[in-house]
């Protein structure tokens, strides 16, 4: 079995080959001259001075804990855990800036492809610089993960050891989806709210000092910030994994068997070296599957290149649908090459299937009726569009949370505890093509927007038009799918923990227990909402200072509002306000989501001694996972709903742009901005970074 471990890392290297060639192949492509090179250019700029920023304060906070668990974990695996977190540092990094570098070199290729070649070539364009990020995030994962099982199989710390990884890889989710989130939004806001709504000039009009800003944060948030988001889940689903049958493996050889063991096929009287030997099998089983995943979304993305002449939303709904589906084929081959039975496969179907159903659930809340209701209701004004897109907002928890309830009791069915990690791993097993899908949006979305700021055409803004329009909807299924994904990922995190933890006295009949296992989860339900205070005031205080700039900038610059020729806003600025708003602004939730599981374990372990910290902390990670789930799912899809009803009304319905229902839907879709691309998506950074925190200092609870 042991040979077989090299094979995870290596197929990451042939990912990220295949990554680089395809990067290669789309740097080859005409990047335009004059006018639409100049304006990509700023836009490329403008993302690597947010990534150079990030990377400075993500690398003061990671020397400090890196220094922290190097020197104070009470622990014999404390050095290499510390060398993991850097690792997992550098890994989650590289491929934020592998995707920001693609993104702001494929979006303008994009657009020169929809102006020669036409709506299939665009899409390929498109989609292929989306696929260089999911390639990267998953062969990043399988580079990391695999090189330390790979190193480390032999020894009883790996789970230990891997989790530093991951732990790297939350802080940098952390700082990219956060601070992103704020970048992205301070600029979407001030662009529109002082160009669209008070200077009554298009999106994306070059005269808007803003426009750049807003471009450079379509990629920071939904390139690096999502890649970030999903890389951090992707992780943690399979160190979850491996610590549960790592705790497995230790309770087999010590009571001579378990309940998972059976649950997987293995006889009640098999010898103790056949236990031992299953028991290492399930702990490498979701390197193997996500190693499948891997190859599985290659096929994926060959499906969206061989059907890209068609319809674009068809094409993509194809290519992520067939991945899936082959994966879970494969799932089932690779139990039995494990010479496992089938109910491992079952726990990772039921994943996929979880997470298909949400993405289609999205899809419904943030593009079918629930949008044209919304624009109807500002046939009355703002106050019916703000009430419907929050009743939709609501509404849209129902279902997706019913799809995890079911997941996780039909995977726990299957194959237990484990199970449900694996579920998780089912769900993100094709992260490939998935990634690739959501970071297409951001791509289409620019190459429109340069189209328009060189004055390209009709013809070809109508393409990249169309381009953007699909790239909308497999934005807000990617989100859709990233909250399911996290939720699960936590839990199994969280299972982790309580496994770790070995909390012997976890009796809800004892009063002690239970009054502080609730004292634990109702502080863990605080979380969710103040994360989202601070992101909601941390967005409104940057665009506060965006529109105070923007409106210099028209009142300062003679003739640049009249588009005088030869007069260009100070679009450096712009970006430098975003810059410094999302650096500034999201330490405060960075120490939310990690100090609060120091503060519940250790405080109330101080106060109660005993198990009474790790029974506190286990009910504040379930609040917390429940009360961000559920925030996250609500602000994500009102927010998108408020997006897509005001493009419907500038589509020319209920009087078009210009209209008093297109002011009203304009004001929904900037409050539903930091909804949907700030706070929403903040939760699964929160309630993951928690969750990662909590077991690596389980041991010490």
């Amino acid at each position: 079995m042991s040979e077989m471990y090299i094979l995870t890392p290596v197929a990451g290297l042939i990912g990220l080959l295949i990554a680089g060639v395809i990067l290669a192949s789309i740097v080859k492509k005409s990047g335009g001259e004059g006018r639409v090179a100049e304006i990509a250019e700023k836009i490329q700029r403008g993302a690597m001075v947010f990534m150079k920023r990030e990377f400075m304060l993500i690398s003061l906070f990671a020397v400090v804990i890196a220094a922290a668990l190097f020197f104070f974990q009470n622990s014999d695996y404390g050095k290499l855990q510390a060398g993991a977190f850097l690792f997992g540092c550098i890994a989650s990094s590289f491929a934020g800036f592998v995707g920001m570098f693609t993104a702001t070199k494929a979006n303008v290729r994009t657009t020169i492809a929809a102006k020669e070649e036409g709506s299939a070539a665009a899409l390929n364009v498109a989609f292929f610089g989306g696929s260089v990020m999911g390639l990267t995030v998953a062969s990043m994962g399988l580079i990391g993960l695999g090189t330390l099982f790979w190193c480390l199989s032999d020894s009883h710390h790996v789970a230990e050891v891997m989790e530093g990884f991951a732990m790297g890889a939350s802080l940098v989710a952390l700082f990219y989806r956060v601070g992103g989130g704020i970048f992205t939004k301070a600029a979407d806001v001030g662009a529109d709210l002082v160009g669209k709504v008070e200077a009554g000039i298009p999106e994306d009009d070059p005269r808007n000092p803003g426009v750049i800003a807003d471009n450079v944060g379509d990629n920071v948030g939904d390139v690096a910030g999502m890649g970030s988001d999903i890389f951090e889940s992707y992780c943690g689903a399979q160190i979850a994994s491996i610590a549960i049958a790592g705790a497995v493996a230790a309770r087999a050889v010590a009571d001579g068997g378990h309940v998972l063991l059976t649950k997987v096929g293995v006889a009640a009287d098999a010898t103790a070296d056949k236990m031992a030997e299953v028991a290492q099998s399930l702990m490498f089983l979701p390197l193997a599957l996500t190693t499948v995943g891997l190859f599985c979304s290659l096929l994926g993305i060959l499906l969206v290149k061989a059907m890209s002449s068609k319809d674009p939303a068809s094409a993509l709904r194809i290519g992520t649908i067939g991945s899936a589906i082959i994966f879970i084929a494969a799932a089932f081959g690779v139990c039995s090459a494990f010479e496992l039975n089938s109910n491992p496969a079952i726990a990772v179907l039921c994943g996929a299937v979880g997470g298909i159903i949400i993405g289609l659930v999205t899809e419904h809340y943030t593009g079918g009726k629930p949008v044209r209701d919304i624009a109807a209701q500002g046939e009355t004004g703002v106050a019916t569009v703000m009430i419907s897109g929050l009743s939709v907002g609501l509404r849209s928890v129902a279902i997706p949370l019913l799809t995890l309830s079911a997941t996780i009791y039909a995977s726990y069915h299957a194959a237990g505890l484990y199970g449900v990690g694996l579920a998780a791993v089912g769900m993100l097993g094709t992260v490939g093509i998935t990634m690739a899908i959501d970071a297409y949006g951001p791509v289409a979305d620019n190459a429109g927007g340069i189209a328009e700021m060189s004055a390209m055409g009709e013809e070809t803004r109508k393409i990249t038009d169309g381009l953007d329009a699909v790239g909308n909807t497999t934005a807000a299924i990617g989100k859709g799918f990233a909250i399911g994904a996290a939720g699960l990922a936590a839990l199994a995190l969280i299972t982790a923990f309580i496994q770790k933890a070995d909390i012997q006295n976890f009796n809800f009949t004892d009063e002690t227990v239970l009054s502080t296992f609730f004292v634990g989860l109702f502080i863990g339900g605080i979380v969710p909402f103040l994360n989202g205070a601070i992101t909601m005031t941390a967005v409104g205080d940057a665009a506060f200072e965006m529109i105070t700039e923007i409106r210099r900038q028209f009142k300062e610059i003679p003739g640049l509002l009249e588009g005088k020729e030869g007069v260009e806003p100070d679009s450096d600025k712009c970006v430098d306000i975003a810059t410094a708003a999302a650096t500034k602004r999201m330490i405060l939730p960075a120490i939310l989501a990690v100090g609060t599981p120091l503060v519940v374990g250790f405080g109330f372990k101080s106060i109660g001694g005993g198990e009474t910290g790790a029974i506190a902390l286990t009910g504040c990670l379930i609040g917390a996972l429940l009360g961000c789930i559920l925030m996250a799912l609500m602000m994500s899809n009102a927010g998108g709903a408020w997006d897509n009803a005001k493009k419907y009304v500038e589509d020319g319905h209920h009087g078009g742009k210009g209209s008093g229902v297109h002011e009203a839907c304009v004001v929904g879709d900037t409050v539903g901005d930091p909804f949907k691309d700030t706070s929403g998506p903040s939760m699964n950074i929160i309630i993951n970074v928690m969750a990662i925190v909590s077991l690596v200092i389980a041991g010490s609870l």
